[in-house]
């Protein structure tokens, strides 16, 4: 069992998306969205409030964890390599899908991974819209879980097939410009490839059997290690690009999740040759 409180700290989630992301959702006015890198790099009021009441929260739930938002990063930067050396640390998006959310589009999620000595032990991807929540501890198992107590349902990732039937999803865009450009040209190899601008919905369709494959390259923990656990506990194959276990401490060297291994192997030689 992992040392903090899953479900409650799923509660917690929950309750900031109901407090302060839902309440701003197509209700932004210019002052409320800010750009961060790029165009396509947005942060909005309710990532900061979210991720604001979700860092107090844990501070009660788990008193001495280490605290680690991807809003908090970009004002801290030396809190990711904190990451790297914590006993247990929550790591938190408050809005997965930024971009989605500021333009109106329904698809956007709140994640939560608990991280203990490097390892991720817990994960929680919980979409507002739905009001429902997809979670796993590791070892056991990965599930669909409703606020109203329902029964869980438990996920189970794609059944293998053959590479010119697999559907799935792929985010190359951070790769450089040729590499990029040998990938999605790959990708008609596959019967149908999209991205969703959310990686949280991408690994709760994975999770939940239907993708065959997802991939990504930057990597920063809030985006990938909920979802990651999610997978593999729902009997999905996850590697970074060069074969290795993706850990905590990853920041590069892109990750791609499958069927299996063998389906991994297939999509690594045949698409995602970077």
């Amino acid at each position: 069992m992992a040392p903090v409180d899953v479900p409650r700290l799923a509660g917690i989630l929950r309750e900031a998306a109901q407090r302060e992301i839902m309440p701003r959702f197509r209700r932004l006015d210019a002052g409320m969205v800010r750009q961060k890198s790029e165009a396509i790099d947005l942060v909005t009021e309710a990532d900061d409030e979210a991720e604001r009441f979700i860092r107090i929260e844990v501070a009660k739930l788990a008193p001495g964890t280490l605290f680690v938002g991807e809003e908090s990063v970009a004002q801290h930067p030396r809190l990711l390599d904190a990451l790297d050396h914590a006993e247990l640390a929550v790591v938190v998006d408050p809005v997965d899908g930024t971009a989605n959310f500021a333009a109106g589009l329904p698809l956007f999620a709140v994640m939560a991974s608990v991280v203990r000595n490097g390892e991720t032990i817990a994960g929680i991807i919980y979409d507002p819209m739905g009001d429902d929540f997809v979670m796993a501890e590791k070892g056991s198992g990965a599930f669909m879980r409703f606020p109203d107590g329902t029964a869980d349902l438990r996920l189970a990732a794609a059944k293998a097939t053959e590479l010119g039937q697999m559907v799935g999803t792929a985010s190359p865009f951070f790769l450089p410009l040729e590499a990029r450009a040998r990938v999605l040209g790959n990708l008609a190899k596959v019967r149908m490839s999209a991205s969703y601008r959310c990686a949280g919905h991408e690994y709760r369709m994975a999770a939940a059997g239907h993708l065959h494959f997802t991939m990504f390259n930057k990597l920063m923990p809030w985006d990938h290690l909920a979802g990651t656990l999610i997978v593999q506990e729902a009997g999905g194959y996850a590697a970074r690009l060069d074969g290795s276990p993706y850990l905590p401490m990853h920041r590069s060297g892109g990750l791609l999740l499958a069927s299996d291994r063998d389906s991994w192997n297939l999509l690594r030689r045949e698409v995602f040759t970077v």
